[in-house]
């Protein structure tokens, strides 16, 4: 059977899917990347590779996303690789055709993806700001004492959210300590969290986006009920979510990976291979260019980084 690998590479979690033909998924995997991609690629492919082992696969096309794309790309020798909004687009249209705008949060990124007709019309990301993201949420989660999975839930119960300041980081934790001080009721609290995680998104992120329906909520942060309701109130719109929203960057890589197929299926036997990379300076002007080099079994993959023919030396 012809098969497809996409993978989503962040900061936080990394995605993996493998797809038939029709786009849909025959395995997924999704794990820390616990700051090393390539370690943290290597244990996707394994969960793939043990997921797929009874089915007669052939993968054509291999696709990366996310903010390591380029040294995951290098890595498994990719012939598709697509920055994260062309991939959630085209993950997210092969779902649901009618969608206009794409709301996903993940673990320390945001976007906002606006479509017309199937195609992507404007798009906004988070800045340096982590108080509208999964990471803030996790980080609030522990000095609560709560597993952030249940913040949603625990949410729900909530009839009166407590007013939490979404302006930023820093003033969201001062004023959540503030209402834990005076005594507010803790469902109250998070429920507050999620309001305030959601206004700062459309404070910042979607800030001058005219947000049209049907809408589409993505990304980790999604499978949080709380903040899901959160927008609804806030927008005053229904908003869909999709089981495997997390995953939709990676599937639209493997989708974007069939437009050129591969003419030798891909190996899950480079799980074997030694993957190192080396950073450098370059001396060769006064740019001085950091040099990211890539080697796979100490030979020379790739290297980018060089602004100049004379740090072209980095890639022989």
């Amino acid at each position: 059977m012809k098969a497809y690998l996409g993978i989503d590479i962040g900061s936080i979690s990394t995605k993996g899917v493998i797809i038939n033909e029709n786009n849909e998924i025959l395995a997924y995997s999704y794990l820390w990347t616990e700051g090393n991609p390539l370690k943290a690629v290597k244990k996707v492919l394994k969960e793939l590779e043990e997921k797929t082992k009874d089915q007669d696969l052939s993968i054509l096309g291999v696709g990366t996303t996310g903010s390591a794309r380029k040294l995951i790309g290098t890595m498994l020798h990719a012939n598709s690789i697509k920055n994260e909004i062309t991939a959630h687009a085209i993950g997210t249209l092969s779902r649901n055709k009618e969608v206009r705008t794409i709301l996903e949060i993940g673990g320390q990124d945001s976007k906002i993806i606006l479509l017309e007709n199937g195609i992507v019309t404007d798009y906004a990301m988070n800045t340096l700001c982590a108080a509208g993201t999964g990471s803030f949420l996790s980080s609030q989660a522990k000095r609560l004492g709560l597993d952030v999975k249940d913040f949603g839930k625990i949410a729900l119960t909530s009839t009166h959210p407590t007013t939490i300041a979404a302006r930023c980081t820093v003033f969201a934790e001062s004023d959540l300590v503030h209402k834990i001080q005076m005594g507010y009721d803790q469902k109250d609290i998070i429920a507050g969290l999620c309001y305030s995680v959601a206004a700062n998104y459309l404070n910042n992120v979607a800030k001058g986006k005219k947000i049209k329906s049907p809408i589409i909520f993505q990304g980790g942060v999604s499978k949080n009920e709380g903040v899901k309701k959160a927008f609804e109130d806030l927008l005053q719109e229904k908003i869909i979510t999709d089981p495997n929203g997390h995953l939709m960057g990676a599937l639209g890589s493997a989708i974007l990976a069939k437009q050129n197929p591969r003419k030798v299926p891909f190996s899950f036997t480079i799980i074997e291979s030694n993957f190192e990379t080396t950073g450098t300076e370059c001396k060769g002007c006064p740019n001085h260019c950091e040099v990211v080099v890539v080697k796979q079994n100490g030979k020379k993959l790739d290297a980018w980084g060089n602004r100049c023919p004379k740090g072209a030396i980095f890639n022989n």
